[in-house]
């Protein structure tokens, strides 16, 4: 996530690509919002990483593996 905001925005397309990942990560034990429109627009529904300087090298190693267990990756 190359990135200097701790808003990490995820393309999912559809809310309900979203929405799935969202319950796949959670059932993991890791929060990530599901973002869709009206928020975003219409096709641009997204997972929204929060990140902190609370988070544990461990806690983010642990969210990239199953980001890419589910083949999420950033936005293009």
């Amino acid at each position: 996530m190359d990135s200097r905001t701790p808003i990490q925005p995820l393309l999912a397309g559809t809310s309900e690509q979203a929405l799935a990942w969202s319950g796949e990560l959670e059932q993991q034990g890791i929060l990530v919002s599901a973002i869709r429109p009206p928020t975003v627009p219409e096709g641009g529904a997204r997972l929204r990483v929060t990140l902190s300087a609370a988070h544990s090298d461990a806690q983010l190693d642990r969210l990239l593996d199953a980001l890419a267990s589910l083949k999420i990756g950033p936005l293009p």
